[in-house]
């Protein structure tokens, strides 16, 4: 027989308390790992996306001016031409807000791959413990 078949009750508790929290500590690195990642991610785009963003809203302004000018051409006064783009411009701004917000709630931003994998390991230590 092996050493390792003769051990007693109170060393395998041990070691499985060990390896439980050596896979803790593992579990926790691979969070940071992935959280980091996804910060990384987000930030490599920043820059990009505040240039575009200022450049789009310029283009969007000159345009929303050329829709009121071609209201007023077709007859109707300054005033209501201007009331109409921006009362439709403020809906279709709300509805994109709002569906932004919704996809930044918490659950999207969960990091999905340690999540699963801690689920595995809690289904792991489960099994060996019966």
């Amino acid at each position: 027989m092996t050493p390792e078949a003769n051990r007693s009750v109170p060393d395998l508790l041990g070691d499985l308390v060990n390896q439980t929290s050596s896979l803790m500590r593992k579990e926790v690195q691979l969070a940071r790992a992935e959280v980091g990642e996804k910060v990384s991610q987000v930030g490599a785009s920043a820059g990009s996306i505040a240039v575009g963003g200022a450049l789009l809203l310029g283009a969007l302004i000159v345009l929303l001016e050329a829709v009121v000018a071609f209201l007023v051409y077709l007859g109707l006064s300054v005033w209501v031409s201007g009331l109409i783009v921006g009362v439709v411009v403020a809906i279709i701004g709300y509805l994109m807000l709002r569906a932004g917000l919704n996809r930044l709630k918490a659950a999207n931003l969960t990091p999905q791959r340690t999540v699963t994998q801690l689920s595995r390991d809690a289904t792991a230590a489960k099994e060996q413990v019966r």
